[in-house]
């Protein structure tokens, strides 16, 4: 039911500067893979086997990433080099991949009205690279099995210290199931008196498509950027969204810190050489 998957990853990387200055902070490598081949994996894990990328300027290396590298597949062709290749093959031959760029960095919002024209009138899943999920199950794979269920917009949300709340956007609901809220109150990066939990969203989310009209009427918010938080709050006065507390652990890697993390528990637990 579920086919298509938005990466927006058009965002300049300032926390990363300089090594952002050339090259997307989407590349930057967790152990041997760049951060936005993991949220691929877990697209295509997910069944979501149309990645779409909203991109920007300086960003070619992501288009270059996913597509083949002739000169160095014939430089390595034969040798035992040739099985660092695999995980990016598996990849690109499951997936097919679509890009078109936001000329003006005016907010997430902006970023998801713009993959429009990759979507269509579609549900489809949307990935914040920045946000490294771990999982038995991958995050996307688990809404969209509670997509099947709803049918209605989802969110992932995860509980944050009161310090952090400042960081995220923030919901307020109802508690249906065991970790299942429907929301009735959304708020980007409230001061911490003024959240209405200490559930968190998180770069993981799945949407209807009703949601492109919301946008194209959703006026700029916070930062002069077209705020989601906003179209999905009116989203949820007039419909239903769920936000759905994931099984997992999260990375920010839009942190130096956190990608620090990131790095050190890949490569104890996961890393595969």
């Amino acid at each position: 039911m579920i086919t298509k998957c938005l990466f927006p990853v058009a965002g300049y990387g300032t926390r990363f500067l300089p090594a952002t200055k050339s090259m997307p902070k989407e590349m930057l490598p967790v152990v041997n893979k760049p951060l936005v081949q993991y949220g691929v994996e877990e697209a295509l894990e997910a069944g979501l086997k149309d990645i779409g990328f909203v991109t920007g300027r300086g960003k070619r290396a992501i288009a270059d990433h996913f597509d083949v590298s002739y000169e160095l597949e014939h430089q390595i062709a034969g040798s035992d080099k040739e099985k660092y290749l695999e995980s990016i093959r598996e990849v690109m031959s499951k997936g097919s991949f679509s890009f078109t760029r936001q000329r003006d960095m005016r907010g997430l919002g902006d970023a998801i009205l713009n993959g429009y024209r990759l979507i269509g009138d579609e549900a489809f899943g949307v990935v914040l690279s920045d946000d490294l999920c771990v999982a038995e199950e991958g995050v996307l794979s688990q809404m969209v099995k509670l997509y099947k269920q709803f049918r209605c917009s989802i969110v992932a949300v995860q509980e944050v210290p009161e310090d952090q709340i400042s960081k995220f956007g923030v919901i307020g609901g109802e508690q249906i199931k065991d970790g299942i809220y429907q929301v009735n109150e959304m708020v980007e990066k409230p001061n911490p008196e003024d959240a209405p939990s200490n559930l968190a969203i998180i770069g993981r989310y799945i949407l209807t498509p009703d949601i492109f009209e919301i946008l194209r009427d959703t006026p700029p918010g916070k930062n002069n950027e077209v705020q989601l938080t906003d179209a999905l709050m009116t989203q949820a006065q007039n419909g239903c969204v769920l936000a759905y507390k994931f099984k997992g652990r999260r990375f920010d890697c839009g942190s130096v810190e956190g990608f620090v993390t990131a790095t050190n528990y890949v490569y104890e637990n996961l890393y595969n050489p």
